[in-house]
């Protein structure tokens, strides 16, 4: 079982890594330090592959023979992600979430760093290194925010609100651009739609109750596992567009997540439907 002495060692490894490979290099990229993948806003930097190596052999360090499953290594490797349904123990980071942003100077940014055993979340954490905090999760332990200070504090997710009253996101760049102006126009019976194209903050913001719901399409693991476990620990319902659990592993059907069930449905109703299934 991963306890918190477990996660208070994977927490130091993260914010070290943040210290030394990230922040120093945050609006310092150079023209060279910064490719594209698979389009204009799909970016890698030098400081994405540098923290995801560092965090590795740190990981792998405490916790030899351990599978790492990092964005940047899945580039080569997309068959690392089967392996997270069977591993005893692993772990999926994405050293720079939000790397368009990063790359851009804008400071909405974050690390997440999810901890897995036989196809279930058993922690997880997103560390904001601009100011230091971290959202910090343990299965079956609640959910809660370590600041840079250490102080720490429960989180919970926002209380059940009409749905001309939520406030939130659903992730639409990936789509088509009819599905993209049906979406974005469902929208508008929502109180405010906002995006930050960075699911760490996506999750950060509606598992501390500033948001009602956030919702994606693609369900790459180092996006949604830290965050859905957290968002779950603080009180709320996460689920894929078909009602089924999300799970390490999962790459397809959509991800939802809401205050409680009913909300969940409420959004999926009015907002996605119907083209659940993408």
């Amino acid at each position: 079982m991963f306890n918190d002495h477990d996660i208070e060692a994977a927490l130091h490894i993260v914010k070290e890594v943040a210290a030394t490979e990230i922040m120093p290099r945050f609006r310092r990229l150079g023209t060279s330090d910064i490719a594209e993948k698979k389009s204009s806003i799909d970016l890698v930097t030098d400081a994405d592959i540098k923290a995801e190596r560092a965090i590795t052999d740190a990981l792998l360090r405490r916790w030899p023979g351990a599978l790492i499953v990092g964005e940047e290594a899945c580039e080569t490797n997309p068959e690392a992600i089967g392996g997270l349904k069977d591993a005893e123990l692993a772990f999926v980071i994405d050293p720079v979430d939000g790397t368009f942003n990063f790359a851009a100077g804008l400071p909405i940014f974050g690390t997440n760093l999810a901890v897995t055993s036989r196809g279930e979340t058993v922690a997880g954490l997103i560390h904001e290194p601009m100011i230091g905090d971290t959202l910090v999760a343990v299965k079956g332990a609640g959910a809660k925010m370590v600041r840079a200070d250490r102080d720490v504090e429960a989180i919970e997710v926002a209380s059940v609100v009409s749905l001309s009253e939520m406030v939130g996101t659903i992730s639409v760049n990936n789509l088509p651009f009819q599905e993209r102006s049906r979406i974005s126009g469902n929208l508008a019976a929502t109180r405010m739609a906002f995006a930050y194209n960075c699911s760490a903050y996506e999750y950060w913001m509606v598992a501390t109750g500033k948001v009602h719901f956030i919702g994606h399409h693609a369900l790459m693991p180092w996006d949604h596992l830290a965050g859905v476990l957290i968002h779950q620990e603080a009180g709320g319902v996460t689920a894929r567009f078909d009602g089924s659990p999300y799970l390490p592993g999962n790459t397809t059907g959509g991800i939802l997540s809401a205050p409680d069930r009913e909300s969940w449905q409420m959004i999926l109703d009015h907002v996605i439907a119907p083209s659940r299934a993408l």
